[in-house]
């Protein structure tokens, strides 16, 4: 239904960093000094269907529009060994055929009510997204009803997708940025391991996907059982139960298979390693540096979230002011700690010029060392503040609260969790930032890939002596080119 471009595909889900790992945030004021307001998110209301599918339900009555989410509790790290990409490439296909439609009467229909519809998949969750008139909600609810419970995965569509996106994996082979998101999870994780891989898979597995492929993730995960039903908008419980009460109420499970034991988590990294993928030519050298992080349960999350704030996470942070401000090697320096339902990576990247690659390495790990001594009470009061002040920004459409809420779901966070954010926030220590960022901040062990042209970088990142060196081509690094 919707023609994506190639390389957008990759980029959005390669490795699912957040934005923050992959440029600095444009806010470079920082919030002036004070303690923000409380936040008094909208309350939820908790319902069901007649077949226990949950209902979250957000009365918002200022615009005429509701924002419906179907949330389900699986993504790429569901995907079976030896068919990585296939939740991607499912969530893809639900809107190209469904019940009685083609793609492109979905999208016509959906056009006539002006409604619009996404369907996407993460590492963790897939979703189906429908924002439409609330005047209009009945009539769109049996179009999303179709997609969501009779997807039909036709043979020509899958062919359109499937060029689609082995050009897109093709074209990444010549982007130094999308290697570096390829190449760093693979040599952190390992290929076997589902966040080694890209979420959209390898040239070899889609190019060998079936419709039965698709049709055996969808019963397998699709199911009421592992999922919520979110409804954001200009709707009352007592007005939208009976709506999707007959769009999504005789929805039933399918009988899955048991599935697959998970591949065992790979060994945190004990020293310090330099992995250079040579890019003949290439304009910019493009650095990743890191470990294995957190799960998005960790304890530690509030601590954590100022602490990166502080490193990597907002314009005004240490890693952007050196790298950007000071230096002027790059446009924007980060750092991430990607949480997901098991540890994913902490990552500080950046892409620069080619001459300052090795200088601008070292300012790397000044920061990093920089890091680990005690937090001026100016600035940890400062970056808190930004966190602090920004949150509220979650909450200003039908979407962004859905796309709260969801996570909520997903990673079964607590009732009070949106509340109680801030306080929390501002209630981390100096003493807090110092242990987190002992524990995890750890530049001795980290992992160091440039992607940039071997003979301009080589000399000057040997000099550093960070750790033994290994040169890569790009299919050493990535895999293969072809799945055929």
């Amino acid at each position: 239904m919707r023609r994506r471009s190639l390389l957008a595909i990759l980029l959005l889900a390669l490795v699912t960093w957040p934005l923050a790992a992959q440029q600095a945030p444009d806010r470079a004021t920082p919030p002036k000094a004070g303690p923000p307001p409380a936040l008094h998110p909208p309350a939820t209301q908790k319902r069901a269907l007649s077949n226990g599918l949950p209902v979250w339900i957000v009365e918002l009555h200022k615009v005429p529009a509701v924002q419906v989410t179907l949330s389900i509790a699986a993504g790429a790290s569901a995907d079976p060994a030896g068919k990585f990409g296939v939740a991607s490439l499912t969530a893809a296909m639900l809107d190209e055929g469904a019940g009685t439609r083609s793609s492109l009467e979905i999208a016509d229909a959906l056009d006539y009510l002006g409604a619009s519809l996404t369907s996407s998949s993460s590492f963790d969750a897939s979703t189906i997204g429908l924002w439409v008139p609330t005047s209009r909600l009945r009539d769109a609810l049996p179009i999303v009803s179709d997609i969501a419970l009779r997807p039909t995965f036709p043979r020509d569509e899958l062919e359109r997708m499937r060029k689609e996106r082995l050009t897109s994996l093709l074209q990444a082979r010549d982007d130094p940025r999308a290697i570096a998101e390829l190449a760093f999870p693979r040599l952190l994780f390992g290929p076997k391991y589902r966040y080694g891989t890209s979420a959209i898979g390898t040239p070899e597995t889609v190019a060998a996907f079936t419709p039965d492929d698709l049709r055996a993730f969808y019963a397998a995960h699709y199911q009421p059982a592992n999922s919520t039903l979110i409804v954001v908008g200009d709707v009352t419980p007592d007005g939208v139960l009976p709506l999707l009460e007959p769009a999504f109420g005789k929805w039933k499970p399918a009988s899955p298979a048991a599935p697959a034991a998970p591949a065992p988590a790979p060994a945190q990294r004990t020293t310090r390693e330099v992995f250079i993928i040579d890019k003949p030519g290439a304009p910019q050298s493009q650095i990743r540096i890191g470990w294995i992080g957190v799960a998005r349960s960790t304890p530690d999350y509030f601590p954590l979230e100022v602490l990166n704030t502080i490193l990597g996470g907002s314009f005004t942070s240490r890693l952007n002011q050196n790298l950007r401000e000071q230096h002027g090697y790059t446009y924007g320096a980060s750092s991430a700690f990607v949480m997901r339902a098991a540890a994913g990576p902490f990552v500080a990247s950046a892409g620069v010029q080619t001459d300052k690659t090795a200088d601008a390495l070292r300012e790397f790990f000044n920061e990093f060392e920089g890091i680990l001594k005690p937090i001026p009470a100016d600035e940890l009061a400062r970056e808190k503040n930004y966190v602090a002040l920004g949150f509220p920004a979650e909450f200003e459409t039908t979407r962004s609260i859905s796309g709260n809420l969801a996570e909520m779901f997903i990673y079964h966070l607590p009732p009070d969790y949106f509340a109680s954010y801030i306080p929390r926030i501002q209630a981390v220590t100096s003493a807090d930032v110092a242990r987190v960022a002992r524990q995890y901040i750890q530049p001795g062990r980290f992992a160091v890939v440039v992607v940039g042209d071997r003979k301009a970088i080589e000399p000057g990142i040997r000099a550093l002596n960070l750790g033994p060196v290994s040169v890569l081509s790009v299919e050493e690094a990535i895999g293969p080119a072809s799945g055929r």
